[in-house]
């Protein structure tokens, strides 16, 4: 990111023009949903991502806020509330903890920053919004009502999940590609460290957070689903097979991304010796 302190007029051009970047690409998923039927697939984070990364948290954490309330809102036909209320802060707070951790720019810090600000984000969003339609609009179904809280941590799971391929698959070769097209305009160690010395940083980054994801679904479909509800961590033994299948599909394809990354850091190291 750029070191210089920026005017405030451009910062306001540069948030406004994540926030249009960033409301496009999320309403072109934005009929996807989560398997509850709420909580949008949305690949477009790697937008807000890329500009926290080079333009700093305030750009990044503005533009997504902004970003998702039109998106949401156009979706809706209205200023949507239960946009206003969960997905403004939790992508406001997200992104701006990413630009905060990538301003002593390294391509690990942008993992971690990337690992961080998801789990942080999701999280914030998850909780308010169930919690929302649960207990101020009561139009959550009595259901899912029962269980609020597991359903706000399966979305963060599924949210994390569906989003950590696309910043750091596409987030590096964007932001290469605006510093390659601008260099004038952002800090030289965007294109001083190379990415090869994280080596499999990134496919670890991956494999992680897939073993998890898979160990969990695979638990839960093995596991009494009897005692699950009783602990009501589901309502019934149709949302235990779905959650469990959600965690045991998007564990195993973290895993795969990760081991499709492995061999070709591997190869990236041996050109080097």
């Amino acid at each position: 990111m750029s070191t210089r302190k920026e005017p405030i007029s451009l910062v306001v051009a540069q948030s406004a023009m994540c926030a249009v970047l960033y409301a496009m690409g999320a309403y072109l998923t934005s009929y996807i949903s989560s398997p509850w039927g709420f909580g949008q697939f949305r690949p477009a984070v790697v937008i807000p991502a890329v500009f926290s990364t080079l333009f700093g948290p305030v750009v990044g954490g503005v533009g997504a806020a902004i970003g998702t309330l039109i998106a949401d809102s156009v979706k809706h036909g209205q200023i949507y509330i239960r946009s206003l209320v969960s997905a403004v802060p939790g992508n406001f707070i997200g992104f701006y903890i990413f630009g905060m951790l990538v301003k002593r720019f390294s391509w690990r810090n942008f993992i971690k920053a990337t690992q961080v600000s998801l789990l942080i984000g999701n999280f914030i969003v998850a909780f308010l919004y169930v919690y929302f339609r649960a207990f101020v609009e009561a139009s959550l179904p009595v259901a899912l009502r029962d269980v609020w809280i597991y359903v706000s941590l399966g979305l963060v799971a599924w949210w994390y999940v569906t989003m950590l391929p696309f910043v750091l698959l596409l987030g590096p070769p964007l932001i290469r590609a605006a510093y390659s097209a601008f260099p004038t305009f952002f800090s030289e160690r965007l294109s001083s460290v190379p990415i090869q010395e994280v080596g499999g940083r990134f496919s670890v980054a991956m494999l992680l957070p897939g073993i998890i994801m898979a160990s969990i679904g695979v638990g839960m479909i093995l596991t009494d689903p009897n005692w699950l509800i009783r602990l009501k961590v589901v309502s019934d033994q149709v949302m235990l097979m779905g959650m469990g299948i959600m965690f045991l599909v998007g564990g195993s394809i973290l895993i795969l991304i990760g081991l499709i990354l492995a061999p070709g850091r591997a190869a990236l190291r041996l050109r080097q010796i």
